[in-house]
């Protein structure tokens, strides 16, 4: 059974500019080293030109994607077939493995975290969720386009949400639902 969440907060991602400079870096560096290895030792492997060709596509269609039409990229599948082509290559094979890790990892990292708000509990949906619980609280506040979460062990969690065009809900309403739900669990 799927638990409702009256308010989903949805927390703004200030990672996702560093992991496509990341991609684009791992991608370029694959790239001259998968050219100068086809002109060094003069053997223009399929891997090698298919690889070379695949990838400056890839790196071509992200710069357009990004820069022009203001999109999000991901270079997952060009990070998979450099993967597959460092596996090939004369030194280095264990680049491989970083890479595909990463272009499995990409979506993840540049996932957007939503907080789900219920009466029951609170549920932060990163790669691995975590479910608080209102007892765990001591204050929920969002103001000024900043949640604040602050935990009963004195940990906080402050954030910069997304700026939401079809936000359901303002602050005061949420602020008073938050303000509930802790007086609630201190009363029990």
């Amino acid at each position: 059974m799927a638990m409702v969440y009256p308010y989903v907060v949805t927390l703004k991602n200030q990672n996702t500019r560093y992991i496509d400079i990341l991609g684009f870096l791992l991608l370029v560096v694959s790239l001259f080293f998968f050219v100068k290895e086809m002109m060094i030792t003069r053997n223009v492997s399929f891997a090698y030109l298919a690889g070379s060709v695949f990838i400056a596509s890839v790196l071509t269609w992200n710069l357009y994607s990004g820069m022009i039409k203001k999109k999000k990229v991901y270079f997952k599948y060009g990070l998979f077939i450099a993967a597959l082509v460092w596996m090939k290559m004369p030194f280095f094979q264990w680049m491989a493995f970083p890479f595909i890790v990463l272009a499995l990892l990409e979506y993840h990292a540049k996932y957007a975290v939503e907080i789900g708000f219920s009466e029951k509990e609170i549920l932060i949906n990163t790669l691995f969720k975590k479910r608080v619980h209102w007892n765990d609280l001591s204050n929920v506040v969002l103001k000024d386009g900043i949640l604040t979460i602050d935990f009963n062990n004195n940990k906080i969690i402050q954030k910069e949400v997304e700026d939401d065009e079809e936000d359901d809900a303002d602050e005061e309403e949420f602020n008073r639902y938050c303000k509930e739900q802790l007086s609630k669990r201190q009363a029990a």
